[in-house]
């Protein structure tokens, strides 16, 4: 694996050479990359009891929008948001215990990022069908028509609101 990976990268410095020479033949991990489809992430389960999933487990997708880290980003605030407003509410007679309340936040954390999560991995998924397709017809179309729709729709895409955490 590492005689491969500096075959691959003869044009590299000297310096970043060094590194991968210098790495122990057991830091070199091959992972094979798995597809998964965009509407899986409607019917499957995102959260159950007081596990979820988040950032590239929840979401895995192409490079093609830049939106990965952000989407994980949104992802903690949303997540801590539901967490937070599951936890500080006022106890009342009925008060479920502390799991109960965290798996209540789970679920609505799972509620509002499935479609964005949906609409973030479908743009991606466009996005490298769009780049990636070669022939005479798909290069007229990306150059006329398409790449101007995908870059708005990234831009749509990359503007969200996660609303407001509060300090309670």
């Amino acid at each position: 694996m590492k005689q491969f990976v500096l075959n691959k990268l003869v044009k590299l410095p000297d310096q970043w050479r060094a590194v991968i020479e210098s790495t122990e033949p057991d830091g070199c991990i091959s992972s094979q990359l798995i597809y998964r489809h965009p509407w899986e992430l409607l019917w499957g389960n995102i959260s159950k009891s007081n596990v979820c999933v988040a950032g590239d487990a929840f979401h895995p997708m192409t490079p093609h929008i830049g939106q990965g880290g952000g989407a994980a980003l949104e992802d903690g605030v949303i997540l801590a948001r539901c967490l937070a407003e599951a936890l500080l509410k006022e106890p009342c007679e009925e008060d479920m215990e502390q799991h109960k309340r965290i798996e209540m936040g789970l679920k609505k954390y799972a509620k509002e990022r499935r479609w964005r999560a949906f609409e973030l991995i479908t743009t991606s998924c466009f996005a490298a069908f769009i780049y990636q397709n070669e022939g005479k017809m798909m290069n007229f179309l990306r150059e006329k028509f398409l790449t101007s729709y995908l870059h708005g729709l990234i831009l749509k895409r990359a503007d969200f609101d996660c609303g407001k955490l509060s300090i309670s």
